[in-house]
């Protein structure tokens, strides 16, 4: 069984070093921000599209998302129970 290098465990360190400031200066700079989009009328439409790279493949299709908590909250009840 052979040792690792001092070489490759500093860069190891190092790497792992850098992705916790990195994740932590990303953590500082949206502290304080909102995230997702404000309760209203509406849908929101999301775009979902697939190309497969060949000729004519692929798939598209919309997705409506209602703006309103509650009209989204009732899409999760199941048929029988509305």
């Amino acid at each position: 069984m052979t040792g690792l290098s001092p070489l490759v465990i500093a860069l190891c360190v190092g790497i792992v070093i850098l992705a916790v400031l990195r994740a932590w200066q990303a953590i500082r700079a949206e502290r304080g921000t909102q995230r997702g989009s404000a309760p209203g009328t509406g849908y929101h439409v999301i775009d979902a599209s697939y190309h497969s790279g060949g000729g004519g493949g692929g798939q598209s299709y919309q997705f409506r998302v209602p703006r309103d908590p509650q009209e989204y909250a009732r899409q999760f009840i199941p048929r029988g129970r509305k």
